[in-house]
């Protein structure tokens, strides 16, 4: 065996020349997959095909670099830093890899020798949308950076074989339908059947004694399932380091249970194969509001226990004790999801290592990180004691030792106090118990960190008050960012061509750079080239709405785009009610001088977020009567684009003029998509709320537009008595509006259709406050509408935005999360 492995790495990528990067080796190398990977000739080759081969060259290449940054890793036995994610919505990969192996020209110019074009070939990739929003494609965004930044790194989540799901639209209304993401396989991933898991559910705890007398625990009579990994590289920007992202898939831990398949029961033998691999079968669709099902809590456990026993093998393969293990390993949380990591990270330190619980609470507390990403009450998970004991007996017992021993402590800092022991419990009593997540997350981590200098302070004083008391030194701020190599360099290449023209390609590995455009934002020929630039992604985006929605747009209008995941607190229905606003102005005033505005919108509601849904039909049927009226003539436009993914974010962001960042103050964590407009030159409309401060801090009071309450304001607004009817009633334009949704203007088939809409703002509350924030969104919509008539100046204010982002890189974040909390140096991979 040894002489066999001698031979093998004789013949690794460091002992033989690597694959060309010219035009010619990759079409060659394409050549060769159509061959032989594909087994087609010129006959029988399709687009589809050119695609597949084309990432095969590609992933070669990537693999090079990959086998080459992994053994770096082990043979320098670095701190690496375990990335675990519940979501990585990472979108389409070809593009994204050919950036970062700065592979465009050689594949665009290979491609063409065969009668394809890029663009075209990277349309038949499917995205791989395992993730509901912000917080999947935050986690991709940081597996891009910790490569680029030469960060030991790996990423760890699930290979859902359905994504977020496919939605259509039909008579208006959100149609979900399966996302089989794999129909065609993923020529991305390695499946490793070496490193498989053997992941237990149900059953009960044993007490037994050792060989030295100890009284120990063990787990006995479980449910057995097997995690197998499926492994993704993901490359730096140009610079050898290739790092793994690996997703676990649940099999079956027998492909059937014998005694029902001898017993001549054949179907219920396959049904009881089915049903444990449909634990990694969805991705739960997110609506904001926790609801504690059976299924999610044991995908989450899965893939914790699959990754935390895979953390361990490794580590273990040069280390004896576990003396160095948070000198080796950092888990960083991303928000609830894995908190049950702590758990379990005791459960193999004490039950399977042999570990004294002092010795290994010392451990699990100094290896991982808790992110939170949520200001919502209703969004953190608390599980049923009831659930989680049936579910994962073991770890009830150990949640119940870490609760009693961390109640202990907060009894001696706070002496008499009860509501300090009530609110810090991980146990919350009540009618039913219940396990809270977060606070597991706080106890047994180092570090707590939120995502925007707003959601850290509403943590500290609000969310988490408690434990900022008990322990200020844990908590931190990391706002968050994006990677400006897919939401930049990719998906705009006019538009960073045009900046590398100028100033350079240094932005893409920083992004602080950008700030050098400022030179150039007086120069009129640089302004008309910005705007040319604008103008060409606006024809893009308005030939796929002709193509998709059949709806003709003008590129002249103002593009004003809101797209994000539907929910209430991203007040999609306020930018409804301001569309509503100025189709009545035009009816009551037809020959007036109306600034053309095209309004997009784009996002999934969950399935079972009923009055979500009724948003979206209530905007599409907007969109048709407005689309329809020959009043209006062309002056405002309203659309609504199906099936929102990265890979239409790629299209549509970079044709925005306006930004629509528009939660109520106090309920966004962050937001990404601000940050991800902004660097492509839109300007924001938005209320202070998440990173919306800091983009207005840094591009300038006079480049942004903000509108609205502060957190502060919307907080003491509903603690105040807030009576949404006085608005409704004081303002005839609002009145107009929510009298036209009631009384089935905009559904004359169905006039009570979009009651619960109505009442919902008016009578029930307005929870989102959209009522007490209209008039000052409309009057800011009409400072938006008179500076887009000063062409020059708004390009002006385009190009600052841009220019000032550079706080907004996702490299930035990860470079802080590194020195600040994981202790991670970078790593030079050498090819």
């Amino acid at each position: 065996m040894a002489d066999k492995k001698g031979k093998i790495q004789r013949l690794t990528p460091s002992n033989r020349a690597p694959l060309g990067m010219d035009a010619a080796s990759i079409r060659d190398s394409l050549v060769n997959h159509v061959e032989y990977s594909l087994g087609k000739d010129g006959y029988t080759f399709t687009a589809q095909d050119c695609y597949t081969s084309l990432a095969l060259a590609a992933r070669d290449r990537l693999i090079e670099r990959w086998i080459k940054t992994q053994q770096t890793y082990h043979d320098k036995d670095v701190k690496r830093v375990y990335y675990l994610s519940l979501e990585f919505l990472i979108g389409r990969t070809l593009g994204n890899s050919l950036v970062n192996l700065d592979l465009c020209g050689p594949a665009a110019e290979a491609l063409t020798e065969l009668g394809y074009t890029l663009e075209e070939i990277r349309e038949k990739e499917w995205d791989a949308g395992l993730g509901n929003g912000g917080l999947g494609r935050l986690a991709a965004c940081f597996m891009d950076s910790l490569a680029t930044l030469k960060m030991p790194a790996m990423g760890y989540g699930i290979r859902y074989d359905y994504g977020i799901f496919f939605q259509s639209i039909r008579n208006g209304y959100q149609v979900e339908s399966p996302d089989n993401w794999l129909r065609y396989g993923n020529v991305w991933e390695f499946p490793r059947q070496e490193y498989t898991y053997v992941v237990n559910f149900y059953g009960n705890v044993e007490s037994f004694q050792d060989g030295s007398g100890t009284m120990r625990k063990r787990w006995a009579n479980a449910e057995t399932i097997v995690a197998t990994g499926y492994d993704t590289p993901v490359p730096g920007y140009r610079n050898g380091t290739v790092n793994n992202l690996r997703l676990w898939s649940a099999k079956a831990s027998r492909e059937f249970d014998l005694n029902y398949f001898n017993g001549g029961d054949y179907v219920k033998a396959v049904a009881e194969k089915s049903l444990s691999e449909n634990i990694t079968r969805v991705l739960y669709p997110n609506d904001n509001v926790f609801e504690g099902k059976e299924l999610r809590l044991k995908q989450e456990y899965f893939f914790v226990s699959a990754t935390i026993q895979d953390i361990i093998r490794r580590y273990k393969k040069e280390h004896k004790t576990f003396d160095k293990f948070s000198d080796k390993v950092a888990i960083q949380l991303n928000d609830t999801h894995p908190a049950i990591a702590i758990a379990e990270l005791m459960r193999l330190l004490v039950d399977l290592e042999g570990l004294g619980w002092d010795e290994a609470w010392a451990v699990t507390t100094a290896t991982f990180g808790y992110t939170n990403h949520t200001i919502l009450p209703e969004a953190l998970e608390r599980w049923p004691v009831s659930l989680v004991e049936r579910v994962l007996p073991r770890h009830m017992e150990i949640i119940y030792e870490i609760n009693r021993r961390f109640l202990e402590y907060v009894a001696v800092s706070f002496p008499g106090n009860s509501e300090m022991l009530r609110e810090l419990s991980v146990i919350e009593e009540g009618f039913e118990r219940k396990v809270r997540m977060a606070n597991l997350a706080i106890v047994g981590s180092h570090s707590l960190n939120g995502v925007a200098a707003l959601h850290t302070e509403i943590l500290k004083d609000r969310v988490f008050e408690k434990f900022y008391r008990l322990w200020p030194e844990k908590f931190n701020n990391k706002t968050n960012g994006i990677t400006q190599r897919r939401w930049l360099r990719l998906c705009n290449p006019e538009l960073s061509g045009l900046i590398s023209e100028k100033i350079g390609d240094g932005w893409t590995t920083d992004l602080f750079r950008l700030r050098e455009l400022e030179a150039f934002a007086d120069d009129p020929a640089f302004r008309k080239a910005w705007r040319e630039v604008k103008r060409k992604r606006k024809e893009r985006l308005a030939a796929y709405v002709m193509s998709h929605n059949g709806v003709a747009v003008d590129v002249e209008s103002l593009f004003d785009i809101q797209v994000k995941r539907l929910h209430e607190y991203k007040r999609q229905l306020l930018n409804c009610l301001h569309v509503i606003t100025l189709y009545n102005r035009i009816l009551e005033n037809p020959k007036g001088d109306f600034v053309p505005r095209t309004v997009i919108f784009a996002g999934k509601a969950a399935p079972g977020y009923w009055m979500a849904k009724l948003i979206i039909k209530l905007i599409n049927s907007v969109a048709e009567r407005v689309n329809a009226d020959p009043a209006v003539k062309g002056r405002l436009k309203v659309l609504f684009l199906r099936n929102y993914a990265v890979s239409n974010a790629e299209k549509i962001i970079p044709a925005a003029d306006l930004s629509e960042q528009i939660s109520t103050a106090g309920t966004e964590a962050s937001g990404t998509g601000n940050m991800k407009f902004a660097l492509n030159g839109a300007v924001t409309i938005g209320t202070l709320d998440g990173a919306n401060i800091e983009i207005k801090e840094e591009v300038g009071d006079e480049n942004i537009f903000i509108f609205g309450m502060n957190a502060e304001e919307a907080s003491a607004l509903k603690n105040g008595g807030y009576n949404p009817m006085e608005f409704y009633l004081a303002d005839p334009e609002l009145k107009l509006v929510i009298d036209r949704i009631a009384n089935g203007f905009f559904s004359p088939g169905e006039p009570e259709l979009f009651r619960p809409i109505v009442e919902s703002l008016v009578q029930k509350g307005d929870t989102y406050l959209l009522l007490a924030d209209y008039r000052s969104y409309v009057d800011c919509q009409d400072k938006v509408a008179e500076a887009w008539r000063d062409g020059e100046g708004w390009t002006r204010m385009s190009i600052m935005n841009t220019a000032r982002m550079g706080k907004f890189s996702s490299d930035r974040t990860i470079l802080e999360y590194a020195k600040e909390i994981w202790g991670v140096k970078s790593v030079d991979i050498g090819l």
